[in-house]
């Protein structure tokens, strides 16, 4: 089912940027004209490197490193920063995967789980369009939120690509301005306190108010791409759980942030951090005749 190619273990020492599948090609070029450089003391007599020709071979080759300290990395689409900045002394494992999953609702035994046919459709569809377009670098999972479902539904789902099948299945919160139970009403606006659908892409986690959490990149002009400047993030909230929903009815909402149990919002959030792919799907606006990502 997966076809594996070069992979890379690197604890890289520095804030690195980056660009959809070049992510190691500078530093390991680098690394490689230098090793060669030094190679060439090495195994030539002194004699020879006195020449003028290989005086010119070890100038050139000496000049490497810095032109291509000095090439200049392609611009991202207009309309978003596709860059994920890591931390100083974040340990970065990418895997260059290509993932052949039968994208079949049928296969993937889905029927019995609660997610709707065309939510899963949509969702991997847009995931192998962003695959590739080099926008998502952490592909061994797909994240959906059905929103067509009650909030005390359990509506996210996050599926493992790799193996076909769901890792997580739980609750999560809608914003308190879609709607008390079910999620109605969606906006990309700043202080609406609604959810937002459409594609996202996972990006760096840090500490803040609601603890641990996950920002999310709206992918989609118009529709989710002011997810930032909202601070519309993945994070655990008490008011998302069992208990909350026997009290009220309807579970807990948000402020427009896809709130998940705070008992496993931890795993979910290493799970799908660092570039990964989630899709928010309701039926009361679908993408197909509007999704600058499934009709590109």
């Amino acid at each position: 089912m997966v076809t594996l190619l070069p992979k890379y273990h690197v604890n890289l020492p520095f804030t690195v940027t980056i660009k959809k599948n070049n992510l190691f090609f500078p530093y390991n070029t680098i690394i490689y004209c230098t090793k060669t450089i030094y190679r060439i003391g090495a195994e030539y007599p002194a004699s020879l490197l006195k020449t003028t020709s290989m005086r010119i071979i070890c100038f050139i080759v000496s000049l490497l490193p810095v032109l291509l300290l000095l090439t200049p990395v392609p611009a991202s689409p207009a309309g978003m920063d596709h860059s994920l900045k890591f931390s100083m002394n974040t340990p970065y494992s990418r895997d260059h995967v290509v993932i052949h999953h039968s994208g079949d609702y049928d296969t993937w035994h889905l029927a019995g789980t609660g997610l709707s046919r065309e939510a899963f459709d949509l969702a991997v569809e847009g995931y192998d369009h962003l695959f590739q377009k080099g926008l998502i670098s952490n592909t061994s999972v797909l994240t959906i939120i059905d929103y067509s479902k009650p909030s005390t539904a359990k509506r996210f789902y996050i599926l493992d690509m790799r193996a076909e099948k769901i890792l997580v299945n739980t609750l999560v919160a809608h914003g308190r301005n879609s709607g008390y139970n079910y999620a109605n009403a969606f906006s990309n606006e700043v202080s609406s306190y609604k959810s937002s659908l459409g594609f996202f892409i996972t990006g760096n986690t840090y500490t803040g108010a609601n603890g641990y959490s996950l920002q999310l990149m709206g992918c989609q002009p118009g529709i989710n791409d002011k997810a930032m400047e909202r601070a519309v993030v993945l994070h655990g909230a008490t008011y998302v759980s069992e208990a909350f929903i026997r009290s009220r009815g309807y579970l807990g909402r948000s402020q427009g942030c896809p709130a998940v149990p705070i008992a496993e919002h931890k795993r979910i959030i290493n799970i799908i951090k660092n570039g990964s792919c989630m899709f928010f799907y309701h039926p009361v606006a679908r993408y197909n005749p509007h999704s600058t990502i499934l009709d590109s």
